[in-house]
């Protein structure tokens, strides 16, 4: 189950901290690559509930955001991830199983004077990333469409239980391409196993052109970063 926010993340602390035994997990089973790109983004909180960094910025409520994160270049100009603050609790499979799980939402917003392409994949298969046995989380992209005006609604109006009871087993996908002033808002939806539950914190990263979905969970999980996808700048 999923409870309510009690604790704050520090983005400086997080960002780029691979869990160690995630990676070579990843790494040894061929869902993450060790090459590495060379980085041209700059990295600034601009938002975070710790207190430590806020800059407003026009039109967007923060209510509902857990974090706000801009990659600039040496212009300045940059890409700016925000993810919010999770909603959910247990989730009951058709088959008889309890889950509890969380959904998200993320915004990615194109500042820079080139569009570029978003891609996300989360694989049919669930991570085996916790310390316990028989402990698991899966990550879904839910095809519902997320506005702002949904995020009073429960689960952000994503009808989530529908969506899980028929892609449980399914690897999800987004693609889409983000011209500049423009943005793309989606959800994601994680779904775990484990004995205890504790509060749940995620959030999209940016590495070079590489993305990583950052997941923890009080208790149970660090910051594990999972590979999740890139984005490339169309020439």
């Amino acid at each position: 189950m999923i409870m309510p926010y009690q604790e704050v993340h520090d983005v400086e602390k997080f960002r780029f901290n691979f869990h160690t035994i995630l990676t070579i997990y990843l790494t040894a089973t061929g869902q993450i690559s060790p090459t590495k790109k060379e980085s041209w983004f700059r990295v600034d909180t601009l938002f975070a509930k710790n207190g430590k960094s806020q800059k407003t910025r026009p039109h967007y409520s923060y209510d509902w955001i857990d974090t706000e994160v801009k990659y600039s270049d040496s212009t300045g100009k940059g890409i700016i991830i925000q993810n919010s603050l999770p909603r959910g609790g247990p989730y009951d499979h058709p088959a008889g199983k309890r889950f509890g799980y969380g959904i998200f939402w993320t915004r990615v917003i194109n500042e820079t004077a080139i569009p570029f392409e978003l891609t996300i994949n989360f694989p049919a298969d669930s991570f085996a990333i916790f310390p316990q046995p028989d402990s698991y989380l899966k990550l879904f992209l839910p095809s519902g469409t997320m506005t702002i005006d949904k995020v009073s609604l429960y689960d952000y109006g994503a009808g989530s239980q529908s969506f899980l009871d028929t892609a449980f087993y399914k690897p999800t996908m987004l693609q889409r391409t983000i011209y500049p002033k423009d943005e793309c808002l989606f959800y994601i939806a994680l779904v775990f196993q484990t004995p205890d539950n504790g509060a749940v914190r995620t959030g999209l990263v940016l590495k070079d052109q590489e993305l990583f979905y950052r997941v923890s969970i009080l208790w149970q999980l660090d910051s594990a970063l999972i590979p999740c996808g890139q984005i490339v700048f169309k020439k």
